[in-house]
């Protein structure tokens, strides 16, 4: 009996400080899936949580633009921009919970969401609440920053319709770069048809593809 509780007593601390370990190797873990300036996901961990998501239920794949932004930076500051970014991130990661949804940061002021979506009414409410999120102003730098964003969104039904995730971001912004064009807040695919040309994969005129000369477009 004294023997095994003299073991018990050497292998208590040493499960504790096991589980202290692991906790803080996944929290560390965690941290590096989240972009730094606005705490969402980064594209790979959002990538691999839309997947899962767009597996099992229908839903909508939105992808988001500000507009303006480099006028901001420009005008403002980085100070300020990154108040901007910080303040976006914050509004889609509340909305986000409300509407049971994933987001994340693709990169610079693109943002990416995928939400559980049951009609297209449904859908059109659901943009329209965040639209009203994004437009209110940003204060920052002693200013009241005015602030919109160009929503592309598609609808997607895993049990009738074949799509990965990649496909569906690319509709997204094909939408997305008309409502930027038209000026409206936000637009929906009507089908899973692509609408533009593809340059590597990607529509064409995007940031991040080349023109035939191949200089950035």
């Amino acid at each position: 009996m004294s023997q095994t509780l003299a073991a018990l007593a050497t292998a208590l601390p040493l499960a504790a400080g096991w589980s202290v370990h692991s906790l803080r190797l996944r929290r560390r873990i965690e941290t590096a899936r989240r972009d730094p300036l606005t705490r969402l996901w980064t594209r790979d961990a959002f990538t691999e949580r839309a997947q899962r998501r767009l597996t099992f239920r229908p839903g909508a794949v939105c992808l988001i633009d500000l507009n303006g932004f480099k006028q901001i930076n420009d005008t403002r500051g980085h100070a300020a921009g990154d108040a901007v970014i910080r303040a976006t991130g914050r509004r889609l990661h509340e909305w986000a919970v409300n509407n049971s949804a994933v987001v994340g940061r693709l990169g610079g002021d693109e943002f990416a969401v995928v939400a559980p979506v049951s009609s297209l009414d449904h859908l059109t409410r659901a943009l329209n609440a965040l639209t009203e999120e994004l437009e209110q102003p940003v204060h920052a730098v002693g200013h009241a920053l005015e602030v919109s964003a160009s929503i592309g969104a598609v609808g997607f039904n895993p049990h009738t319709d074949a799509a990965d995730l990649s496909e569906l971001l690319r509709l997204a912004d094909e939408q997305m770069y008309r409502a930027k064009r038209t000026g409206a807040p936000w637009l929906t695919a009507l089908s899973l048809e692509k609408e533009c040309a593809t340059v590597n994969g990607r529509r064409a005129g995007r940031r991040g593809t080349a023109n035939e000369t191949g200089a950035a477009a």
